[in-house]
């Protein structure tokens, strides 16, 4: 497995190999050896999710307080999406940047998003499959958004696919207002987090 540092510092890309034979193929979108050689500590799994998007569908931008904040380990076993992550850490060197990954089940490309960053990704194509492995449970009470239609952030979205949003996330608040709300995660207390995690201290 091939792992690549992201732009945005404490997210990376996991290429696996795959190995197709006359009846299908096997795959191990997620090794533990390379993730840890990369991140610099094992992943804890508290909880896996799977969603399943028509064409078009967005989800997020989702985040959570942090710490514990919750890091997602996320893969496309199904179809294929366009994973964005944003670094919405006040006081972080790219506050506000975004990056992007294809994820689809031809590559099986891994994302892991570290705490405190910003979440987002859209379908493209129907029925696509999207899997998440959390380091922390659902906490609805620590869970918050940024919309993903915010033109100030002007995300990657395809233009050519009408974007599909829930209520929720267009009711979101624009990262300006996130900012001025004090609802965004501060980059000092997620870089502790961080070395916390790897010191196991």
């Amino acid at each position: 497995m091939q792992a690549r540092r992201l732009s945005i510092s404490d997210c990376f890309e996991f290429t696996p190999r795959v190995f197709p034979d006359h009846r299908g193929l096997f795959v191990a979108p997620y090794q533990e050896e390379a993730f840890v050689e990369a991140v610099g500590h094992r992943l804890r799994l508290a909880q896996t999710n799977t969603s399943v998007s028509q064409r078009g569908a967005v989800r997020g931008l989702h985040f959570a307080d942090t710490p514990p904040g919750q890091a997602k380990y996320v893969y496309c076993p199904s179809g294929s999406l366009l994973d964005v992550i944003v670094d919405i850490r006040v006081g972080s060197p790219t506050f506000g940047e975004w990056t992007s990954v294809l994820l689809d089940s031809a590559e099986y490309k891994a994302v892991y998003i570290a705490e405190g960053l910003g979440h987002a990704f859209m379908s493209l194509e129907d029925n696509t499959v999207m899997s998440y492995l959390c380091s922390e449970p659902y906490n609805p009470a620590g869970e918050h958004g940024v919309n993903p239609l915010d033109a100030d952030l002007a995300l990657p979205w395809p233009r050519d696919i009408e974007p599909v949003v829930s209520e929720k996330d267009t009711g979101a608040p624009y990262l300006k207002e996130a900012l001025e709300q004090g609802l965004l995660p501060r980059y000092d207390e997620c870089v502790a987090y961080y070395e916390k995690l790897r010191t196991g201290n």
